[in-house]
């Protein structure tokens, strides 16, 4: 049996399990819960989608030139203090930079963003300063045999030899940025945690999981656009998924 009769099967095996869960689920009431926070859901996830979104694209805006710079040799010398600094945001709890943020910022979107942001910063930051110095010597050398300038060689040969690793960067911080919003909500910034900690405090399991499961599919949903994105973009000499 070849692999496309496999997973032919494979998904046909997925599509029954899926139905059987569902009867099974429809049976017990679950669904009918789930949707009595049908209003809820959508109001909240477009409130976690824009948190999301400022955060992340602040993020990336930031890291990458700042990964663009450390790579540079004139400042090789303290790129990996600067990793260690930007590693704080991961070794501290993200409910405490939020917290330090509302101390700052104080309650509402823009410190929740602002924590957000800080949070996301060193996976986008290390996957393009690693990118970057691992592209190849010999293709370093070719183009500063043919006479391209700095600038030149880092827009046309370093940059896009390095995009496939930055977008795993990016991927990484989305993803974990995803999951991480629902934070917010504890300082007043919205998004679907508001469903997941009232549920918790009023003992709702249907109301958590209203919040946690659209969570959930959203951190998986992003983590998929972005690879669909990367597959598109890198240069398909460079990007494994299309070698």
């Amino acid at each position: 049996m070849g692999k496309p009769a496999i997973k032919r099967y494979l998904y046909i095996i997925g599509l029954i399990l899926m139905f059987l869960i569902g009867a099974e689920l429809q049976q017990d009431g679950f669904i009918d819960e789930m949707l009595s926070y049908q209003e809820d859901v959508i109001y909240l996830a477009w409130q976690h989608i824009e948190l999301v979104a400022l955060s992340g694209s602040i993020a990336i805006l930031i890291a990458i030139p700042l990964g663009i710079l450390l790579s540079r040799p004139r400042l090789a010398h303290i790129a990996e203090t600067a990793m260690q600094g930007l590693n704080i945001g991961t070794t501290v709890p993200t409910l405490a930079i939020l917290a330090l943020s509302m101390s700052l910022l104080g309650i509402g979107t823009l410190p929740a963003v602002f924590g957000l942001c800080i949070a996301s910063l060193l996976p986008i930051v290390r996957n393009t300063y690693t990118g970057l110095r691992e592209v190849p010597a010999h293709l370093k050398e070719a183009a500063s045999g043919i006479g391209m300038t700095a600038n030149q060689m880092l827009l046309k040969v370093e940059l896009p030899n390095a995009l496939f690793v930055i977008f795993a960067g990016i991927r990484i911080a989305l993803a974990v940025n995803v999951g991480t919003a629902p934070l917010a909500f504890l300082i007043g910034g919205g998004g679907l945690g508001e469903l997941i900690f009232t549920g918790i405090d009023l003992d709702e399991p249907y109301m958590m999981l209203a919040g946690a499961i659209p969570t959930a599919l959203m951190a998986i949903l992003v983590d998929i656009l972005i690879a669909a994105l990367a597959l598109l973009i890198v240069p398909k000499g460079v990007n494994p998924l299309r070698s």
